[in-house]
């Protein structure tokens, strides 16, 4: 049996992979200006958080745990406005999802205690990895809220717990409700 430490990082990775296809799944049942949509000045839209999360990541797991440069313009994820068509955005957090995923999937358990410095936080491996898995959800949740405001749709990610006779969703990490 694994232990606990293993357990942790198998487990952000599923859970990263899960929240990663979800965002995935509501890109593709809304268009081009759905997800540029804003409440107001001070809203984000779907496209924005999409841009945040692919920054954050980057910074947090490529750079914080991967040790690549640290690029990112946080900025600029927040001030875009219909600047990137739907697939451009989509492929940007698909890359940057897939190589955080695989940097976490091929992590040594040793490093989890081990200090980095993403956006000038010293941190553990492990604190790095929850974070990045929290701030992540956070921001999934709004992202899922928007967009069954936008559509009046169910996503269909909790179907199976109601009796549906609908199959349950594909295994992308574990379920909860």
């Amino acid at each position: 049996m694994a232990g606990a430490d293993q357990l942790f990082i198998d487990f952000s990775a599923r859970k990263l992979r899960q929240l990663h296809s979800r965002i995935h799944v509501c890109l593709e049942t809304l268009n081009e200006e759905q997800i540029w949509q804003r409440a107001g000045e001070n809203s984000n839209s779907i496209a924005n958080l999409c841009l945040h999360l692919s920054g954050n990541v980057r910074q947090w797991i490529l750079h914080g745990v991967g040790g690549e440069t640290d690029a990112r313009t946080r900025d600029a994820e927040f001030a875009a406005r219909g600047s990137l068509a739907k697939e451009a955005i989509w492929n940007r957090l698909n890359s940057t999802m897939q190589a955080a995923c695989a940097v976490i999937e091929q992590l040594p358990a040793e490093r989890l205690a081990e200090t980095v410095r993403p956006q000038n936080y010293d941190v553990t491996v492990l604190e790095a990895i929850y974070h990045v898995v929290e701030h992540f959800a956070q921001h999934t949740g709004q992202i899922l809220f928007a967009t069954k405001a936008l559509t009046d749709k169910d996503l269909g990610f909790y179907r199976h717990l109601s009796g549906a006779s609908a199959p349950p969703p594909p295994p992308t990490g574990q379920e909860t409700p």
